[in-house]
């Protein structure tokens, strides 16, 4: 019985974590409504007026990108902004022949009269947080507005975006993400499903109420004398951006969502590029909950509500490895419940799981109807993305559980770059994209044998107990056993 109890006291404690999580999800839901009915009265720069134009640096820090950069570089030369207030970095740690084409056309911007300076590393010595220390040096700058290779800002984003710093308290100014590629795939769209929601729900749910966001590594401005009081970019975790957006909130910089600016960007068209990608921000997430929860739980002019949602969003990423639990347990569990009648009473936590999937699905929904209206048909077409997103989403625990785990135990890695495609349509191609990953990982065995193993509980539904079965978890073990599926079938049949 010692086994029985232990995996009903780990899985009872996955379920509470997760169900916290779900109730601070909540609480930004409500916060965010809210936030709707308040009018933005923030000072702005009058830019008709020279004297109140800052100057503003745009730093572009890029590795091996050459499917994007022309896209890139005409893109961001027709920002509209005063010429003699603007100039643009193009921090190239690029190790191929990028190098030489990004030369050649910076070239021909500089002679066309664009302030534009391409540096180069000698090393990639804290990946992308040492490429945008390096250059800050170089500034000329006291705005810094920062974009990856696959973004493309609008031509007036500085003119709604670089005004808001008359405020002085405001050391950041981040956009929300839009996504050109949303409709490429089933991929793409989930991936789209879930950062709208961390745009919308998140990001203003905790900028409302004054809690801690985070700068997204692009689409934002940063003060300049904000990133040097802060510490400046350090690069021993692989989400630098959140770990410098927090070192300057817990300094009482002040930090503006504008989640009216979209800034359309491309996603990720291959699973080999999400998961490299997940696994960046996953590992990220926790390496900052090891190096910031201190410092947060020590500030002691912090209120306690931020506190909270300070530590949730620090362990958001470590959601994946309670959800892994969870599934993983939720097989022994179904047996254990039809073996042992006297500990009936402790199966009343799978509620909680039940609870918990009611409310990302309430708070998914009013996001979904913010961007998209509502009415019957939206909200049928809503279901069916929501179960496919969450399904998948579950499919991708192992992987993300691992990045957890690793960034929580400190185990280092190097920053591994997203490869960019170019595609935004069905008919662009990307199978000799040079920068693919040729093998799947290792993780993806494991994965194959998840599918059989939630397969096997979808099978125990009928077999367990003496009543003819119990279903009370077919449905999770059905989301499992599609989720893993997608995710293993994918990781081994596209690539390039």
């Amino acid at each position: 019985m010692i086994l029985e109890y232990i995996i009903i006291a780990i899985y009872s404690i996955s379920l509470v974590l997760i169900f916290l999580y779900a109730l601070a999800q909540l609480n930004l839901l409500f916060n965010y409504l809210s936030a709707q009915k308040k009018e933005d009265r923030s000072p702005q720069f009058d830019l008709s007026k020279p004297a109140e134009v800052p100057f503003v640096t745009i730093q572009l820090p890029v590795f091996n990108e050459m499917y994007v950069m022309e896209r890139l570089l005409e893109n961001i030369v027709k920002l509209k902004y005063p010429k003699e207030k603007l100039e643009i970095q193009v921090l190239d740690d690029s190790t191929d022949e990028s190098v030489e084409t990004t030369a050649a056309h910076i070239k021909k911007l500089q002679e066309q009269g664009v302030d534009i300076q391409h540096i180069c590393r000698t090393n990639r010595q804290g990946f992308k947080a040492g490429a945008l220390k390096e250059g800050l040096e170089r500034t000329k700058g006291e705005i810094i507005a920062i974009f990856d290779a696959d973004f493309l800002p609008e031509e007036d984003w500085l003119l709604k975006t670089v005004p808001y710093f008359k405020d002085e308290k405001i050391g950041v100014v981040q956009t929300r993400w839009g996504h050109i590629n949303r409709n490429y795939s089933t991929l793409t769209k989930i991936q789209a499903f879930a950062l709208d929601a961390h745009f919308t729900l998140e990001q203003v749910g905790r900028n409302i109420k004054g809690h801690f966001i985070n700068f997204n590594g692009t689409a934002g401005l940063w003060r300049k004398e904000c990133i040097y009081d802060a510490g400046n970019w350090e690069g021993d975790t692989l989400t630098e951006d959140l770990d410098l957006s927090y070192r300057a909130q817990l300094k009482k910089w002040q930090f503006k969502y504008l989640e009216n600016v979209e800034t359309p960007a491309e996603l990720p068209v291959i699973i080999s590029a999400a998961r490299s990608q997940q696994f960046r921000w996953n590992k990220g997430g926790a390496e900052n909950f090891q190096k910031m929860t201190k410092r947060v739980l020590k500030t002691k002019d912090l209120p306690l509500r931020t506190k909270i949602h300070s530590v949730l969003h620090l362990l958001n990423s470590s959601m994946f490895l309670n959800v892994f639990i969870v599934a993983v347990l939720s097989i022994p569990m179904l047996y254990i419940k039809n073996e042992y009648a006297h500990l009936k009473n402790y199966f009343y936590m799978m509620s909680f799981f039940v609870i918990s999937s009611l409310i990302f699905f309430i708070c998914y929904w009013q996001m979904y109807k913010r961007m998209y209206g509502g009415g019957l048909v939206k909200f049928f077409n809503f279901i069916g993305m929501f179960f496919t997103f969450f399904s998948i989403a579950m499919g991708f625990s192992l992987h993300n559980s691992i990045a957890v785990l690793e960034g929580h135990f400190g185990k280092k890695s190097a920053f591994v770059r997203t490869p960019k495609f170019n595609i935004k349509t069905l008919k662009d191609g990307w199978k000799n994209n040079k920068y693919i990953k040729k093998k799947p990982s290792l993780n993806v065995i494991a994965e194959g044998a998840l599918v059989g193993y939630f397969a096997f509980g979808m099978y125990s539904a009928f077999i367990v107990g003496d009543q003819g079965g119990d279903f009370g978890l077919f449905p999770f073990h059905l989301m499992l056993f599609i989720g893993f599926g997608y995710v293993f079938f994918k990781s081994i049949f596209s690539r390039a």
